[in-house]
């Protein structure tokens, strides 16, 4: 490494420096200075390397958009619309200047994308690289996990399964344009966040992001609320992007509800309500546990500890 800490964060402050009238104190003092609203959303979201990146699939610029994708979708899945963001980033040393750049364009090309702004953060060495992010967010009523009610339908803002059809392909030399299209979803997910907005606004009773699995974070929802979600499997199929993520799936001699069911990382938007955009999958009734996601085997989902 032949540049020192000093340079770094005078590259960073750089690539997240803003104009934003609402920053009072941005990056370079002990903390940031900001203007919030009456009532804030706070989430934050560690990523951790070969855990949750590995950077011999993924370029600095998709890590970033990617780590930053699952704080602002977390942020929208609760009603609210994403303002800041504060990163703080383990490095070991090895990183060229040049990779860290392209980590902080990333951070600041998904942040951007939805009106968020990076204000601060911290820096460090250790044996691996770690990305951490807090994000800030306005919101006036929030939408959780408990607020599914009996008669409500259950939506999703797209089909699910992309990022784990894409994850299954990682390794192959030669992909077709079908193939890399899974991957690039894999390594930085295209979120759609209007949905999310779209969903609140037509009066969306609870939603969560799935990106644990939509298998796990519909069991979340169902507890939370004290209510069953039945999903129809034949709703899925008729979604437009169905038939090619099948035929992956066949391809790959992999069961497409594995994928589906219990993938993750799409950040994907499960919301129940009446009359909300997006896929209708189901119904939410009296009763408990969630019905219509069963599986031929037994779902591979993801898990932070064995």
């Amino acid at each position: 490494m032949n540049f020192d800490e000093a340079q770094i964060i005078d590259l960073l402050a750089t690539v997240f420096g803003s104009s934003n009238s609402k920053i009072s104190v941005g990056i370079g003092d002990d903390a940031a200075v900001v203007e919030t609203s009456e009532k804030s959303v706070i989430t934050t979201d560690m990523a951790v390397e070969g855990t949750h990146f590995n950077c011999a699939w993924s370029g600095a610029f998709e890590i970033g958009r990617k780590i930053t994708a699952a704080n602002l979708a977390d942020i929208y899945a609760m009603g609210g619309e994403p303002t800041y963001l504060v990163v703080a980033v383990t490095l070991t040393g090895d990183e060229s200047l040049e990779w860290i750049r392209e980590l902080a364009e990333g951070i600041v090309h998904e942040a951007a994308s939805c009106g968020a702004v990076v204000v601060g953060g911290d820096l460090t060495q250790g044996p691996i690289k770690m990305i951490a992010i807090t994000a800030l967010g306005e919101i006036e009523n929030p939408i959780t996990r408990s607020g599914a009610q009996v008669g409500d339908l259950i939506y999703l803002s797209s089909l699910p399964g992309w990022s784990a059809a894409g994850l299954s392909l990682i390794d192959c030399e030669e992909l077709s344009d079908l193939q890399s299209y899974a991957v690039d979803e894999f390594c930085a997910p295209s979120v759609d966040y209007s949905m999310a907005i779209a969903m609140g606004a037509k009066g969306a009773r609870a939603m969560c992001d799935i990106s644990d699995a939509l298998i796990i974070q519909a069991a979340q929802i169902a507890k939370a609320s004290g209510v069953q979600l039945v999903f129809d499997p034949a709703a899925f199929e008729k979604d437009s992007e169905f038939a090619q993520l099948n035929e992956l799936a066949q391809e790959s001699k992999i069961d497409v509800w594995q994928w589906i069911f219990a993938g993750g990382e799409d950040h994907v938007f499960l919301a129940t309500g009446k009359d909300l955009p997006g896929l209708c999958v189901g119904a939410v009734l009296e009763g408990s546990g969630v019905v219509g996601l069963e599986m031929k085997k037994a779902p591979d989902t993801w898990r932070h500890f064995n």
